[in-house]
């Protein structure tokens, strides 16, 4: 059947009067945006940490992440990361709407965080800390007995671990017994490893050498390109410059601004950051 202006407006018909199905049209594109918070807002007690917060990040974009201490960055990032449920609005992910039933839920999601704590597990290795919670078995009948291919974790962590410069450090080593520094570049490798979609690095440089300073910000950059969204929230804002495409400025629990990473200053963001300024999207 044939509608106006010879466009096909149902199924087909083959000579011998049997339906053929019409051919499916294009695919619509991709939503680039991975990450969306609508009117997002969250309280303890009477203080107010995040007030009806909107936000977006897109594949493979870095969004620096920038404010004072209590302007909102940290509770934002637990939102995202669902060790913290918002009392309103919405979190999508990839144009679905989600709310975490856990953190657990999040990281099957593809969203990986490290915290400013790092969240590692002292008494374990580095190379125990790098796949807890997915570790890996044997591929022998021992697997099917529950036990772990040390070798193959450990050979993935020394790996991991000279991506950020950390060729000295052993896979075996316990955590315990790192520098502070260290332990971060630890939770940075274990982030790296195992994000898919989004990446949110909580003051990632805090401890850090300039070495493995530099080395951090070189993977920000590598996954950026692997099409991964990274939130990369630090006070240290020259990385933040350097690394980032946008820029986003809380303060007390709002946005006040967003910049392209090329068009601002330091001098800008402090001035955003403590209300000397109203700020503006640019």
């Amino acid at each position: 059947m044939t509608a106006l202006g010879g466009e096909v407006s149902g199924p087909l018909e083959d000579p011998g009067g049997r339906a053929v199905p019409a051919a499916p049209g294009p695919l619509p594109p991709p939503d680039p945006v991975v990450l969306r918070l609508e009117h997002v807002s969250k309280s303890y007690g009477a203080v107010r940490a995040l007030d009806d917060v909107s936000f977006e990040a897109r594949r493979g974009e870095v969004v620096g992440l920038v404010g004072d201490n209590g302007a909102g960055k940290s509770t934002m990032v637990k939102v995202i990361a669902g060790t913290t449920l918002a009392e309103a609005g919405t979190l999508s992910v990839e144009g679905v709407e989600r709310r975490w039933a856990s953190p657990q839920a999040a990281l099957s999601a593809g969203i990986e965080t490290v915290f400013q704590d790092g969240g590692l597990a002292a008494p374990l290795s580095v190379a125990a800390n790098l796949f807890l919670g997915r570790e890996v078995f044997r591929s022998n009948w021992l697997g099917r007995l529950g036990f772990l291919d040390r070798a193959k974790m450990e050979r993935e962590t020394e790996l991991a671990l000279s991506h950020i410069g950390m060729t000295r450090v052993s896979p075996r080593a316990a955590v315990a017994r790192l520098s502070g520094g260290q332990r971060q570049a630890v939770a940075v490798a274990r982030a790296v490893i195992w994000g898919r979609k989004i990446l949110i690095l909580d003051e990632p440089t805090n401890h850090l050498g300039v070495t493995e300073v530099a080395e951090v910000l070189r993977l920000v950059e590598d996954v950026r390109r692997r099409g991964i969204c990274v939130l990369f929230i630090s006070h240290t804002l020259p990385y933040v410059i350097e690394v980032s495409d946008r820029i986003v400025t809380m303060r007390l629990g709002r946005i006040v601004s967003q910049y392209a990473a090329s068009q601002v200053t330091t001098d800008q963001l402090v001035s955003d950051m403590t209300g000397s300024t109203r700020g503006g999207v640019k």
